[in-house]
């Protein structure tokens, strides 16, 4: 019984991070998470306005249909980068996005110059420092994980 208390504690413990200590690094964390969130959710907008044009010709690296990669790329790009912004189940939402700037770096523009590979490498360095810095204490996760030490010591 006590390993599977661990397990549970393990996996909390990876979707709500300790915030730090400092209120500082909180606010800068969510004025990060903010500002690259909403940037990448434009270019979700972008896709999602113009599903039906883009569905048949969109890149398929996956080989699951260019309507279901185009599908993943708009749930990344919108319904994770407002989990980011949020900071709700915040690392679950960084792993899409982190995914998607990697096939945008190595696949989709795996042909072209640095500069057309420069803006999905940024996000990608950006949103792991930001994976490993965890939400902060401005973020729905850290109120989960008040709730959850809450619970755990009644």
């Amino acid at each position: 019984m006590v390993k599977n208390n661990n397990f549970f504690h393990t996996i909390a413990r990876f979707l709500f991070p300790e915030p730090p200590v400092s209120n500082r690094v909180s606010l800068f964390l969510l004025v990060a998470r903010v500002i690259f969130g909403v940037l990448l959710m434009t270019h979700g907008i972008q896709k999602a306005s113009h599903f039906t044009t883009l569905q048949s010709g969109f890149y398929d690296p996956l080989r699951v249909g260019s309507t279901v990669s185009l599908s993943l790329a708009i749930f990344a790009e919108i319904a994770c980068s407002l989990g980011f912004i949020l900071g709700a189940f915040y690392r679950l939402a960084l792993i899409p996005m982190m995914f998607t700037m990697l096939v945008a770096f190595f696949s989709f523009h795996r042909e072209d110059p640095f500069a057309a590979k420069e803006l999905p490498f940024v996000y990608f360095c950006i949103f792991l420092l930001m994976f490993l810095a965890g939400p902060g204490k401005y973020a729905l996760d850290y109120f989960i994980t008040k709730q959850i030490s809450r619970s755990n010591n009644v």
